[in-house]
């Protein structure tokens, strides 16, 4: 009588099951925190979380409607930013649903040219899907020259959804805020065919 072929051990297949899991895992992780800071800011973007406010490409569908609401313009500059930046107007009354465009004044105070870019948001924070963006200053980069001031518009409008959530039934106003940040590095803009690189040659004789 023979003696029975030896089963393969169960044990290992498990092991290698558990250690592919794992690495797997820890691969997810570290692609995480990543990922992180860029999918915060989309999920801010795509749900308002955080006073964040939406973007739209057009008026509403619907027109404006009776009900009225004031909107507060917050204007903030970070420190080390040698910037002077104020609203036009610090309230104005909309109508929900109405288009409206609102100008910031922003005036560069120092001798040299500087950039920086705007962070925004909405108080209180469960309207900031409700207040929709057309236009703002706050897509983009903004560079001043010297002395330079610049009036900077924002275009939007309060969603008419709004009206069919009972969470904001008694509000009655809304507080748009801007703080803008220095951008240490600025992206380079791209040159024209055959145009010397000053920047490049500005570096050079520094070295």
């Amino acid at each position: 009588m023979t003696d029975p072929q030896p089963k393969p051990s169960r044990g290992l297949g498990r092991d290698a099951r558990v250690a592919a899991m794992c690495g797997l895992l820890v691969a997810f992780m570290v692609g995480a925190s990543y990922a992180a800071v860029p999918f915060y800011n989309w999920f801010c973007r795509a749900t308002g979380f955080n006073g964040t406010t939406m973007v739209a490409t057009s008026a509403p569908a619907t027109g404006p409607l009776a009900r009225k609401i004031a909107v507060r313009f917050d204007a903030n500059v970070s420190g080390g930013l040698p910037w002077k930046f104020v609203p036009e107007q610090s309230e104005i009354e909309v109508r929900i649903g109405e288009v409206v465009t609102m100008f910031y004044t922003v005036t560069n105070q120092s001798a040299r040219s500087t950039t920086a870019q705007a962070a925004y948001n909405v108080a209180p924070l469960t309207v900031g899907s409700y207040f929709q963006k057309i236009n703002c200053f706050c897509f983009t980069e903004q560079t001043l020259a010297p002395g330079e001031k610049r009036e900077m518009p924002v275009v939007f409008y309060v969603d008419p959804s709004l009206v069919n959530d009972a969470e904001n039934d008694g509000l009655n106003s809304i507080t748009l805020s801007y703080t803008f940040y220095p951008v240490r590095e600025p992206a380079l803009k791209p040159l024209a065919s055959g145009e010397v690189d000053k920047r490049q040659e500005s570096l050079k004789g520094n070295l």
